[in-house]
């Protein structure tokens, strides 16, 4: 089950106390860890209300930035940005969970800090520009899955102002609304004094899903399989049905040696995360 997790922000002051790494993000963990007593145990590491951010690095022309966040008990995540002359991006994460806070990890038999590093997937940003990506991102490796959402960061600040100029992640950039309708049966109108006779005809249904199949590759071989056609009820102003098209939908993920992660990207429309 996914607890409460708190949003992090983080403003980093240069010599002459002006901002030159600004961001502010949601996250949480996925840890598969193994026990004393039943094998291994999957539990769920969310931010505490009180982070620190000891050692995080403005950067500079030769410097990479470092973002650096400490909480709980021993628990640390950082991620550093390099820049070229137009350009910043993510360069690596480094996360440090800490298998003796038996709040999160009772019965752990490996006890103390264990390090994931992961290459950031952030492509690159120009300059003067704050990365935002609202929609859910993750990120595998070693057993740990790393969930990120509400995303706002703009490394090697200009003149200490963050800029007003937005570069958003593919997953939210506006597309064309779906092309499958609101369905009457689903729809609500307001309530009127007019007698005219109902409708006799039934509103046609949307039909159900095409299957799909997807698969991942570990290495040459194949890890994960999936035939399944899938529907979604989207609740909102007006009720949708919108059914995922195995013909436009590509699927990524990874496969670990305890956990797998399904993604399928529907034309950069939709993005499910099994």
């Amino acid at each position: 089950g996914f607890l409460q997790s708190y949003a992090v922000e983080v403003d980093v002051k240069d010599s002459s106390n002006a901002t030159c790494l600004y961001a502010k993000w949601m996250m949480r963990f996925l840890i598969t860890y193994e026990t004393n007593s039943s094998g291994y145990k999957n539990t769920t590491l969310n931010l505490s209300p009180n982070v620190t951010h000891n050692g995080s690095v403005c950067g500079s022309d030769t410097q990479a930035a470092l973002l650096a966040v400490q909480f709980g008990e021993g628990h640390s995540w950082s991620v550093n940005f390099t820049k070229n002359n137009e350009t910043y991006q993510g360069d690596f994460i480094t996360f440090t969970y800490n298998t003796s806070d038996t709040a999160v990890f009772p019965d752990a038999k490996r006890k103390g800090p264990i390090t994931v590093v992961v290459k950031d997937t952030m492509r690159p940003v120009q300059l003067n520009n704050v990365f935002v990506c609202h929609n859910t991102d993750f990120l595998e490796a070693e057993n740990v899955t790393q969930i990120f959402w509400n995303v706002t960061v703009q490394a090697f600040v200009q003149n200490g102002t963050i800029s007003e100029k937005e570069s958003r992640c593919r997953a939210d950039t506006p597309t064309s609304p779906p092309t499958v309708p609101p369905t009457i049966a689903n729809a609500t109108t307001a309530s009127t004094t007019t007698l005219s006779p109902a409708p006799t005809t039934a509103p046609k249904p949307v039909e159900n899903p095409d299957t799909g199949n997807y698969s991942l590759k570990s290495g040459n071989k194949t890890c994960l399989l999936a035939t399944v056609g899938l529907q979604l009820n989207v609740s909102q102003d007006k009720p949708l049905l919108i059914n995922i098209n195995p013909k436009t939908t590509s699927a990524d993920g990874a496969c670990g040696n305890t956990t797998a992660t399904l993604k399928l990207n529907d034309g950069n429309t939709t993005l499910i995360g099994f």
